[in-house]
């Protein structure tokens, strides 16, 4: 099991890497790098790149760390496993583009292993990506999901639409009664497979993630925007940190396991605004977000039948 872990921990290390250097290219800028370590072990390398040229801020995280017991965010729907040691191993990463006309995307993999003296560890893999889009057009939600779709489909005629309706169903703000996003994939406890064809998967979902979002980045990044644009755009994002705080998973396990909070709360934007019971314009752009995209789409369906 060692080396296996090893070759995951490998695996998105260079994946980290991979990601940062497109990104940098796109922006021109430089990732900020900093290296920690949790005092109750382990650590990870959180990546950082503010203000550029594209990016507003942005961050790419890797970390690894282990205890003696599953804090209460992961063993809650799993019982049986409180108690047990703990290794909690990914790459986590959000995009917060400038121009509101680029979709803001969220993507991450990771490794959980469970372990007890005497008995066999217990092994799952869980991620996924989304997109969440301000002033959204459907040619970039059908290739979101065409690449996401493409990705699964080596593992099973069904994975696509299962891990679809799950990340509609998980990344949901409840007190709101809406998605967050146009969705993508999420998946968590996945175990059904062998470990070798589970890493596979989460090979190809971590490749996938730059094809899904680069070609949307470059049709979209010099698309003029406007001040009241902008606005919109912190407004919508102040949903983004609603789910964050209040339902993300990852936030809360990073929290309750001691990570280190800067790399943990990296994924809220830069500017955001709350305006009370603000309503948009009916007929508007910014109207049509919640109206048309924000709803339970077949995106690949309805691209078939146009």
């Amino acid at each position: 099991m060692t080396a296996t872990i090893d070759d995951v921990k490998t695996y998105l290390l260079d994946l980290q890497d991979r990601i940062c250097a497109t990104f940098e290219q796109a922006d021109g800028g430089t990732f900020f790098e900093e290296s920690w370590e949790r005092p109750g072990g382990g650590g990870g390398r959180t990546r950082v790149l503010a203000d550029g040229a594209l990016i507003e801020k942005g961050g790419v995280n890797f970390s690894h760390v282990y205890g003696d017991s599953l804090p209460p965010s992961a063993s809650a729907h799993r019982p049986e496993l409180a108690g047990r040691s703990f290794q909690a191993m990914g790459l986590s990463l959000v995009i917060h583009p400038e121009n509101p006309h680029i979709p803001t995307s969220h993507a991450n993999v990771r490794l959980f292993v469970a372990e007890k003296p005497g008995e066999e560890p217990i092994w799952w893999f869980g991620g996924g990506f989304d997109l969440t889009p301000y002033y959204a057009h459907e040619e970039d939600c059908v290739h979101w999901h065409q690449v996401a779709h493409d990705a699964c489909a080596p593992f099973g005629d069904t994975v696509y639409a299962e891990y679809k309706e799950w990340c509609d169903r998980y990344f949901y703000l409840k007190h709101r009664d809406e998605p967050r996003g146009i969705g993508g994939l999420f998946y968590d406890d996945m175990n059904q497979w062998d470990f070798a064809t589970c890493f596979a998967f989460m090979r190809s979902v971590g490749e996938a993630y730059l094809a899904a979002y680069m070609p949307i980045v470059e049709r979209r990044r010099h698309t003029p925007f406007t001040e009241a644009e902008r606005e919109f755009q912190a407004h919508r994002r102040g949903r983004y940190v609603e789910f964050n705080l209040v339902f993300d998973r990852g936030t809360l396990f990073g929290l309750q396991s001691g990570g280190r909070t800067e790399s943990i709360l990296m994924s809220l934007p830069p500017q955001v605004r709350w305006g009370y019971d603000w309503q948009p314009e009916p007929g508007s752009r910014e109207a049509r977000l919640t109206e048309y995209f924000l709803q339970d789409r077949d995106w690949l369906a309805e691209a078939q039948v146009k």
